[in-house]
């Protein structure tokens, strides 16, 4: 089984549906939201290159279905040690997020343990969404029978939000916390660390604490002060 960690922990409080900015995914937003509030929607298969939003949209429908009264689950594969084990250990959950599904890829027994929760949960009635870095033609499965399977759901090629979309998701972010980063501010940190959304927005939080901790604004300087010291650090 998978410990169960507090909702807090597990679903954390960006990560939810109202604050996946779309952009071109609108119609795989409207797929999995489906799929989280309606137990009948069609199963959902995501795949897109790694800051696409699919980890976001996995771990914001999980939160959504549990906040109707449904019982979830949500599976890094990547992260697992045995994954074939923890999908094994899947049960009882009316929602099942599985992300990651190349790090399974050619893992004769965790294909095998996929297809079987595939096949019970079909039995069941729960749902699978499930989100890869490939289409399911693309994944380098060896299990003919869990590729159609696979196959079988809605599938949606997640587009990354271009540098206008990434800034206005900053912005937004940071405004929920009290935050005004200037545009200077953005400019600064888009020339000078990694584009990728999930990545700006953990040094976001990381951010945040620190302005707190210190009483300043964050600023180009402060940014400048703030990683140095970090990149010091042992």
């Amino acid at each position: 089984m998978i410990p169960q960690l507090p909702l807090a922990l597990r679903w954390p409080r960006r990560q939810r549906l109202e604050h996946f900015h779309a952009g071109a995914n609108a119609a795989a937003l409207a797929a999995v939201q489906a799929l989280a509030l309606e137990p009948a929607a069609r199963w959902v298969y995501l795949h897109g290159a790694s800051g696409s939003g699919k980890s976001h949209l996995l771990v914001a429908a999980c939160h959504a279905a549990s906040t109707t009264g449904r019982t979830v689950q949500y599976l890094p594969l990547a992260s697992l040690g045995n994954p074939a084990a923890a999908i094994r250990g899947v049960a009882g959950s009316e929602l099942l997020a599985l992300d990651d599904l190349q790090a399974i890829a050619g893992r004769r027994d965790a294909e095998h343990a996929l297809f079987d929760l595939y096949n019970r949960a079909k039995a069941e009635g729960s749902a699978l969404l499930f989100a890869a870095e490939a289409a399911t033609t693309q994944l380098a499965l060896g299990l003919p029978d869990l590729r159609s399977r696979l196959g079988a759901c809605t599938q949606f090629a997640l587009k990354p939000l271009d540098d206008g979309e990434r800034r206005e998701v900053l912005k937004s972010q940071a405004a929920l916390r009290g935050i005004q980063l200037d545009d200077v501010v953005l400019d600064w940190l888009f020339a000078r660390y990694a584009r990728d959304l999930g990545a700006l927005l953990d040094l976001l939080d990381r951010l945040d604490q620190a302005s707190l901790a210190a009483q300043r604004r964050i600023t180009v300087p402060f940014l400048r002060e703030y990683l140095r010291e970090a990149d010091a650090a042992p």
